[in-house]
């Protein structure tokens, strides 16, 4: 079988995960760091490996393999981590965040806001998440870090709790001084183009591009052409409606109090 007749198949059989020809080549050339299990079985049933035994060898590599990824610690509170894998080997991240700050930019208390505002309870959750929170930031400190962009409606902003909120808005302002791309859409412009809802245009330095969804209790991929240059284009025209860095810095000073 072909990459690209491996990774057609793949999407049929497991569509909510990010399938393609590039993917596969990646598996196959070792170069992706983690290979979650559900995509081992995917590829084994594919493959038709069908002895007990054999598959349950290729699942115990593949989980050897994966302790490479930081985020496997913390599968308790990421879930597979999907997303979290691929946003370190990103070479580029645009997002869009309407009711929340983005993830990379959180600080431990906005965190803790966050969690318990979704009736988490539990100390050790809260900590564990709050955790794997900054275990995240890391990745925008490397060298190779990804180039980062972000725009934040200011609903996000007007959420933040007032006992956080000098914290954040003060991270927020640090971030755009590290040279990350940090910029507001103002209630005044009204409704803009990515008023639907949050997302992710993640760009790879060999792989194809990648938007990425997070649903309430999932997370979706897109992959198509058609659906990564959609949401490039919502991007873009947001971009338009959006308040300069310098003009973002100014509104985020004035929420200071």
């Amino acid at each position: 079988m072909t990459v690209d007749a491996v990774g057609k198949e793949a999407k049929r059989r497991a569509p909510n995960r990010p399938w393609s020809a590039a993917k596969i080549t990646r598996i196959e050339n070792r170069k992706l760091q983690h290979l979650p299990e559900t995509d081992l079985k995917v590829l084994l049933d594919i493959y038709r490996v069908e002895d007990d035994d054999e598959r349950a060898s290729y699942i115990q590599l593949a989980r050897a393999a994966s302790q490479t990824g930081w985020w496997v610690g913390y599968s308790d509170v990421l879930g597979r981590g999907a997303y979290v894998d691929l946003e370190t080997e990103a070479a580029s991240l645009s997002s869009f965040e309407a009711l929340v700050i983005p993830g990379l930019l959180q600080t431990p208390g906005y965190i803790r806001a966050v969690v318990l505002g979704q009736g988490v309870t539990d100390e050790h959750v809260i900590s564990r998440r709050i955790e794997a929170r900054m275990m995240r930031r890391q990745v925008l400190e490397r060298a190779d870090a990804p180039r980062f962009a972000s725009l934040i409606d200011e609903s996000a902003i007007r959420k933040i709790p007032e006992s956080v909120r000098d914290e954040q808005l003060k991270y927020l302002i640090a971030a755009t001084e590290r040279g990350l791309e940090v910029r507001v859409v103002p209630d005044e412009r009204g409704p803009h183009s990515a008023v639907h809802g949050a997302f992710v245009v993640m760009r790879f330095a060999n792989d194809p591009a990648l938007v990425y969804l997070e649903e309430v209790r999932s997370e979706l991929f897109l992959e198509e052409d058609d659906e990564i240059d959609h949401y490039q284009r919502i991007y873009d025209e947001t971009v338009e409606q959006a308040l300069t860095v310098s003009e973002s810095v100014a509104l985020l000073n004035r929420y200071r109090s």
